[in-house]
């Protein structure tokens, strides 16, 4: 029986995740000529090309992100078996990479990650805040807390509760264009879009008597951060769709207000994703079980 190259395969993942040569030869101590060499070693075993490749710019090919993910596995199962054991004699140290939304993220996850560090000085946390779906595998992280109704996937996903969302308009808009009472309104109204919806053009909601309705709505602005919104809104200039942690505080204080009462958007959760397998280094599972339990006391059920 022939063994696999997991040299070349880890290396590969490796090349994958910092997206370079150089990036991967640094990264994992190696010279770029015995990254080089490996990758090639790999090609030449599974009989295709992994990576399109020019002076300037490196990019997988159809085979090379077929394969990535499996790369990725074989990477982080073996560094997750030696750090595990490392872990049994000594406490946990290292890098953690979390990915998390902006908005929550600034919000609660920036100070949930200096409370942990301060628990645990060991660790050290790489911490990614975008709005953007990306795939934790290749991008080489460890943990991701997503709002989302998330579809089937191979990750590890663990659901921490319910995020409400708002319908909000400032006061003096609804004063000025009038008060939509129903969904079906809001297509005469000024509506901001937050692009990464799955239907960013199309508006959902559910109501009384299980009424679902659709609305194409219109207006001035379209943002990838739902706090990019809020001066808009607080100028009046429009209607807009947030989680209740983004407008929250601007509702209690009357800057803007909750309309359409018993309509809601589909129903969203934060979930906490990590990469598939069953070994995991001990420091990733301790900031799994510490985010887990203090985002479970700000969702709704």
């Amino acid at each position: 029986m022939r063994l696999p190259d997991f040299e070349a395969w880890a290396i590969f993942a490796a090349v994958v995740q910092h997206r370079s040569f150089t990036g991967a030869a640094k990264a994992l101590g190696l010279s770029k000529a015995t990254i080089s060499k490996a990758v090639s070693r790999l090609e030449n075993q599974v009989g295709t090309s992994l990576f399109h490749r020019t002076s300037r710019h490196l990019s997988l090919t159809e085979s090379g992100r077929g394969l990535a993910e499996r790369a990725a596995r074989i990477l982080a199962e073996g560094m997750a078996a030696e750090e595990a054991a490392r872990d049994e004699a000594d406490a946990p140290q290292g890098m953690v990479r979390l990915a998390a939304p902006m908005s929550f993220g600034l919000l609660h996850v920036a100070p949930a990650v200096a409370d942990f560090l301060a628990e645990y000085p060991g660790i050290a946390i790489d911490l990614h805040l975008s709005d953007e779906k990306i795939d934790i595998i290749e991008m080489g992280f460890d943990a991701a807390l997503r709002i989302a109704a998330l579809p089937d996937s191979s990750l590890r996903v663990r659901r921490l509760g319910g995020v409400e969302s708002k319908i909000v308009a400032a006061p003096f808009y609804l004063e000025r264009h009038g008060r939509p009472v129903h969904p079906a309104d809001l297509a005469s109204h000024r509506c901001f879009s937050y692009c990464y919806l799955p239907t960013p053009d199309l508006l959902r909601f559910h109501g009384p008597g299980r009424e679902e309705v659709v609305v194409r709505p219109e207006g001035p602005l379209r943002a990838n951060s739902g706090d990019a919104m809020l001066p808009a809104l607080r100028a009046g200039l429009g209607i807009a769709i947030l989680p209740d942690f983004i407008v929250g505080t601007d509702i209690a204080a009357g800057r803007l207000e909750a309309i359409l009462p018993g309509w809601s958007p589909p129903p969203v959760s934060l979930h906490l994703l990590t990469p598939p397998g069953v070994a995991r280094p001990a420091r990733v599972s301790l900031l799994v079980e510490f985010l887990s339990e203090r985002f479970r006391s700000l969702c709704r059920s």
